[in-house]
């Protein structure tokens, strides 16, 4: 069996879909202005399935560039999510009146969660994987916003959305089109095969 994926993200809720799935992880956090990084592509036209590969790519390359000299041939997986509605970006609330007014915004419209996965060995891209998925809010109320941010507090800035589907978050939705695992921010079953072809999981 390989050596452990390490994974360049410093995001547990991917961490834990890998480590509940049976993949074993060393973890790396990179070190990049991904704000600068999207205002650039942004600027220059780039779509959002491109600008999500990118820093997922950019995430991977700064984890093996560092650990492929001391330990050469490791897997390095490099992830990113975007949300985008009507054209625009939005990135994760930075307080909970940033989370308020996200979702505000996103209140009674579609909008669409975007994951990109890049595998990376010795500092170069060998695969990579980008899925989409398209979620409807319901017209919730004021009271039921602001109740919702009073039960979920401070997790809500850990997601791109300010939700989490997979709890309570659910009540916001009237209809998800699309792969569960993306919406979690990750296409967690291409990355499973691409693990399974590079004999880092069991055939």
């Amino acid at each position: 069996m390989a050596a452990p994926l390490i994974l360049a993200s410093g995001s547990t809720a991917r961490a834990k879909m890998l480590r509940d799935a049976g993949v074993a992880l060393d973890i790396a956090v990179p070190r990049i202005d991904e704000d600068e990084i999207k205002a650039s592509y942004r600027a220059e036209g780039v779509g959002v399935e491109d600008t999500a590969i990118a820093l997922g790519e950019m995430k991977a390359l700064a984890v093996s560039r560092k650990v492929m000299a001391a330990d050469p041939g490791r897997h390095v997986l490099g992830s990113d999510q975007m949300l985008e509605c009507g054209g625009i970006w939005f990135d994760k609330p930075m307080d909970l009146a940033a989370a308020r007014a996200q979702l505000m915004a996103l209140r009674g419209r579609r909008h669409h969660l975007v994951s990109a996965a890049v595998l990376v060995k010795d500092g170069v891209r060998i695969w990579h994987h980008v899925d989409r998925a398209e979620l409807t809010m319901r017209d919730f109320t004021d009271g039921y916003l602001d109740a919702y941010l009073g039960a979920i507090g401070a997790d809500v800035l850990s997601s791109v959305g300010a939700y989490h589907l997979e709890g309570l978050g659910a009540q916001l939705f009237t209809r998800v089109r699309g792969d569960f695992f993306t919406v979690l921010g990750l296409p967690l079953l291409p990355v499973l095969a691409i693990l399974r072809t590079h004999g880092m999981l069991p055939t």
